[in-house]
């Protein structure tokens, strides 16, 4: 039996199970879990993210548990599948791609539970209420200090390299429209020395795609990083082709070791997401929504665009909402 049959096989079933007692879901009704399906906690993001949604469950007497899909959409799905058979009140889930999202998402919906997006989004599919960043926006002033910064070099007319994440992502392809407006924005219209997309989202896998860009755009003068991790190998291998000081490198995310490369100016600027923030608003959407009121359809959280010139001002909020308070 392939997949597909099997999930709406499997979401039938459940279904038909809670009609047979009357036409609910007298399991889901009675249990008080909420489930995060991520797609890989060894990105701090989720990890900061699925923090603030279990501080939010807790709170209202709700047991957690976060579901890892290691970047796939099939165990995605898996995750997915068994949280419906267990019949959990919940799914937050921020999906592997906005593609894969809409299975998920009939899958939940015809057991009778509810599911909050959390970031990345959905190309089609029902779902209670949408929390995102503003990726554009973000991504748009990370350009603009990216291209203030070049100007400041006089490096303009270098080639700027985009490592990003997945496009096929809708938060993805606005950060890359961001960037690239900011740029134009900022008064810097250069060509690109490429663009490569993230699949495993490791440092290691940055690391390769910036030795590339360098050795094969010798007048690149800027890197742009769609996510944290990540940016600390693309910085492994600016040293390692001792082309530190020649490469202008911007972000976004953020990680505790970015305040300290901030401050030295190896990274001029991250588009800094609040992921305890975005976790929490998301578990409060689901609750609201649990408690038989109507959370707004999408919830926008603001993007930190924090640079070298006012990393100390910001620090407070960037600990708490962006860190999650593990740093101190």
């Amino acid at each position: 039996m392939n997949r597909r049959i099997f999930t709406y096989t499997l979401a039938g079933l459940v279904v038909a199970a809670g009609v047979g007692l009357g036409g609910s879901l007298p399991a889901q009704a009675a249990s008080k879990e909420l489930v995060y399906l991520t797609p890989g906690l060894d990105l701090p993001f989720w990890r900061y993210l699925s923090k603030g949604i279990e501080s939010v469950a807790k709170k209202n007497g709700y047991s957690y548990q976060a579901l890892d899909s290691h970047n796939s959409a099939q165990t995605q799905l898996q995750n997915a599948q068994d949280a419906v058979a267990r019949g959990v009140a919940g799914i937050i889930i921020s999906p592997t791609d906005s593609s894969t999202a809409p299975s998920v998402l009939s899958l939940a919906k015809s057991a009778g539970i509810p599911v909050v997006i959390a970031d990345i989004g959905t190309n089609s599919g029902d779902y209670v209420s949408f929390i995102i960043s503003d990726n554009y926006e973000g991504a748009h002033g990370v350009g603009e200090a990216l291209a203030a910064a070049l100007k400041e070099k006089g490096w303009e007319k270098g080639s700027v390299g985009l490592i990003t994440i997945s496009q096929a992502r809708k938060n993805g392809q606005a950060r890359t429209k961001g960037f690239r407006d900011g740029l134009k924005a900022g008064g810097v219209e250069t060509k690109e020395a490429g663009l490569q997309q993230m699949q495993s989202y490791t440092a290691e896998e940055t690391f390769k795609f910036t030795q590339d860009m360098l050795t094969a755009n010798p007048d690149m003068r800027g890197l742009f990083v769609q996510t944290d991790q990540p940016t600390i190998g693309a910085l492994r291998a600016i040293k390692a082709a001792r082309r530190q000081g020649q490469i202008l490198v911007a972000a976004f995310d953020g990680i505790p070791d970015f305040v300290d490369l901030l401050k030295k100016n190896e990274i001029v600027a991250s588009g800094m997401q609040q992921p305890y923030l975005m976790g929490e608003r998301s578990a409060e959407a689901m609750v609201e929504h649990l408690k038989g009121g109507t959370p707004k359809k999408e919830i926008v959280v603001p993007i930190l665009v924090v640079t070298s010139k006012n990393i100390e001002k910001l620090l407070p909020t960037v600990k708490e909402t962006v860190f999650a308070n593990e740093m101190k």
